[in-house]
């Protein structure tokens, strides 16, 4: 072998080695990871409270009967405005008519039967005292006898007017109950409003609603002056809001328009919702009503709606995205099993014994370090900040996954922005 040949097989050892160490040293060296990088600023925050329900009147009757019979004449119609007192149904009175004919006859024989026993009570009363009389000035003419049997008499008689005299008040209320009965075959309206819901035709029999109350109503009486959006909240946010919170509503039946409203109204009492999942625990709402400032007069009953309620404002406040706000464990931060990005709601103060929240701030050579921070409210997109953070701190932003692999001590790189529609048509 020549001279020549050992030296170029030598080079081609030395160069595959040097590849070699190269690679190797690649491969050891630190990989940055790209994020999203935004700066913490000042923001002005609304926390609010969404939640859907029904748009309901103030104030309605649902109009039953209390007797049965046959719908012989119906003098409205669904949609008909009415005002307290007009006539709106009849029920067919002919068996509560006889039943006032017969409680009017009945009494008028209460009645003479009475003036009969009144009379035999005088009658007896006045045999009584003549012989009372006549023993007076002559003992012997009357006996003790005869004087003891026509007090008796007396007494007797005296006992059957009495009861003929209450014989006579109950056919006098059986009369008043007769014509009580008569009179709920007229229905009228008790109050002025919209029938927003007519729920018999004519010829159709009404019950009465003892122990079925749907059933038994016969069409709903309402004020659509003043609408209500009943929504029903979960018990985690009831309890920040207040009577008087301003909250924007959206009607399903009007999608382009919003309708300011404001809490009028929090139940006491919890509506339990459907089961959650496979176990049988039941969620726990809250009714809330929200009182429709200016609704259109389109609006009707049932009406789907969607509200937030504003809970809480702040004006220029240091804030930081919600996506940015993780938690580690205190005493071995950077654990990617421990991470949890928390993207709703605000969260609690201590996550757990050995849990801390807070971001990871980006420092000038793009390593991150995870550092602490006390949150306040919650807005759509940013938490605000109480402390922890200084204004113009970089930390990182997103992406969830990102946040939640990163370790403290890491290098990031920014993430290139999406491209925008206006950017990708000056391209093409």
């Amino acid at each position: 072998m020549s001279k020549r040949a050992k030296w170029m097989i030598a080079g081609a050892v030395v160069l595959g080695g040097g590849a070699v160490f190269a690679t190797t040293a690649a491969r050891r060296g630190e990989k940055a990871t790209e994020v999203r990088i935004e700066a913490v600023e000042a923001r002005d925050l609304v926390a609010s409270v969404t939640a859907s329900g029904q748009v309901q009147p103030r104030t309605k009757v649902n109009v039953a009967s209390d007797i049965s019979g046959r719908i012989v004449r119906l003098a409205v119609k669904e949609g008909q405005m009415v005002k307290r007192g007009d006539f709106l149904l009849q029920i067919d009175p002919e068996q509560y008519e006889a039943a006032v004919q017969r409680a009017e006859a009945a009494l008028s024989a209460a009645r003479a039967q009475a003036a009969q026993a009144r009379a035999n009570y005088l009658q007896a009363k006045r045999t009584y005292d003549r012989n009372v009389e006549i023993r007076r000035t002559n003992a012997q003419l009357v006996s003790d006898a005869d004087l003891e049997q026509s007090r008796t008499q007396m007494e007797v008689t005296q006992a059957l007017q009495e009861a003929a005299d209450h014989n006579v008040e109950q056919s006098l209320a059986s009369v008043r109950d007769a014509k009580t009965s008569l009179a709920k075959t007229t229905i009228l309206a008790p109050m002025s409003g919209r029938v927003t819901r007519l729920a018999v035709e004519e010829g159709e029999t009404a019950v009465p609603g003892t122990f079925n109350k749907d059933a038994a109503t016969l069409l709903t009486i309402s004020d659509m002056s003043v609408l209500e959006t009943i929504v029903k909240v979960d018990e985690t946010d009831v309890a920040r809001i207040t009577l008087g919170d301003s909250a924007v509503v959206q009607i399903d039946a009007f999608p382009d328009t919003t309708f300011v409203g404001r809490v009028v109204e929090i139940s006491h009492s919890s509506v339990r919702g459907a089961a959650t999942g496979a176990t049988t625990e039941q969620a726990v709402d809250y009714e809330v009503r929200i009182q429709l400032l200016d609704p259109p007069v389109e609006t009707r009953p049932d009406f789907s709606a969607t509200a937030k309620v504003v809970t809480d404002m702040r004006s220029s406040a240091l804030s930081i995205p919600i996506i940015a706000l993780t938690v580690r464990e205190n005493e071995e931060l950077g654990g990617a099993d421990s991470a949890v990005t928390l993207r709703q709601g605000a969260p609690a103060k201590q996550v757990g014994k050995r849990d801390v929240e807070g971001v990871f701030v980006v420092g000038t050579d793009n390593k991150v370090t995870f550092r602490p921070v006390k949150v306040g409210i919650a807005g759509d997109r940013y938490f605000e900040v109480l402390s922890g953070l200084q204004p113009g701190e970089r930390i990182v932003g997103g992406t969830y996954q990102a946040i939640r692999e990163l370790k403290d001590g890491a290098l990031v790189k920014e993430a290139a922005a999406p491209a925008t529609p206006a950017a990708k048509d000056a391209k093409s």
